[in-house]
């Protein structure tokens, strides 16, 4: 199976545990594999028959800014659920199979830790959870 790599997608978002991250909140980044049949586009060479990944990377961004979840687990699986459910939009081809969801917290609030905290995780489409 082919698939698109989008790295990079950083937002200003307010998920987080402490009650200072959901009102100051703080920068995040997200990487995606999305896993689809390319092999049209690759043959035709037209926009259409691709996956419109611009607007994957602003649906993301705007997830990151305007969700608030307690946990990145969560925000991680709603990035998830909100691509997959593209789908079932009949613009949305060709249909995403699987998509891979690596979110970072660019600066955790953890006392003398300089490093990230990043969440991995990968979904499959299912048409029967699409409504």
């Amino acid at each position: 199976m082919d698939c698109i790599h989008i790295t990079g997608i950083r937002s200003y978002g307010y998920t987080g545990l402490l009650p200072e991250e959901q009102v100051l909140g703080q920068w995040f980044e997200v990487e995606l594999t999305l896993w689809l049949d390319l092999s049209v586009a690759g043959d035709s060479d037209r926009l259409e028959d691709t996956l419109d990944y611009c607007g994957i990377i602003t649906g993301v961004q705007q997830q990151m800014s305007t969700e608030k979840y307690a946990l990145i687990e969560r925000l991680a699986s709603a990035i998830a659920s909100n691509i997959l459910q593209r789908n079932a939009q009949p613009q949305s081809h060709p249909p995403i199979t699987q998509v891979k969801v690596r979110l970072t917290k660019l600066t955790p609030p953890i006392p003398n830790f300089g490093g990230t905290v990043s969440i991995e995780l990968t979904r499959r489409y299912e048409e029967s959870s699409v409504d």
